[in-house]
């Protein structure tokens, strides 16, 4: 059976967005089966959304399930995992500017700080988390303006994660030009081995 991969988008995010295209493009040349699922209401992300429609677009998880997931795609993918069936495990994760502690940077906007704090102080077990997930990667960038580097003690501690910290990628965003990600696809395509 093919290995599957998730790569889940960030707020305000889209399937077509920075470097997911090419991540897809790479990954599907390596036999995978690869699905970048359009989360609802980007703009106003909110858990109650989010979880449930990650669970939709993944279907039966199993060790062949990977995930790629981008911002609060990350945290996506955290409680998609904490809330599956004990026993079920996957293949594994990349995370790629995930946060649980803090944000830092964001508009001052009512729906902005109300999104943010949502995702923040809403229960997460992340020992639950870990239970389901065979192995991850936590990637960040030493200046990214959202994403501070004291959001690895959680998946250092908790999800036992390996912690790449790349030089100068910012947010690793499209916007700001990060149209592919090679270290990324590299330590996914570890994960699969």
């Amino acid at each position: 059976m093919a290995k599957r991969v998730f790569i889940i988008h960030g707020w305000d995010g889209h399937p077509g967005e920075g470097w997911f295209p090419w991540l897809k493009k790479e990954l599907e040349a390596r036999d995978f089966s690869v699905f970048v699922p359009q989360l609802p209401q980007p703009a106003e992300p909110r858990i109650k959304n989010w979880v449930p429609a990650l669970s939709r677009a993944v279907g039966k998880p199993d060790a062949q399930t990977y995930f790629v997931g981008h911002s609060m795609g990350c945290q996506t993918i955290a409680r998609y995992l904490e809330i599956l069936p004990k026993g079920v495990v996957v293949g594994g994760a990349v995370f790629v500017a995930g946060f649980f502690k803090r944000l830092t940077g964001l508009e001052d906007d009512k729906i902005v700080r109300d999104v943010a704090k949502e995702w923040l102080t809403a229960p997460l077990d992340l020992r639950k988390v870990k239970a389901h997930l065979k192995n991850s990667v936590a990637i960040f960038s030493d200046n990214d303006p959202y994403v501070p580097l004291d959001n690895r003690e959680e998946y250092v501690n908790i999800l036992c994660s390996k912690i790449i910290v790349e030089h100068n990628k910012g947010h690793f965003s499209g916007s700001t030009g990060t149209t592919e990600l090679l270290v990324a696809l590299n330590e996914l395509l570890k994960l699969t081995k």
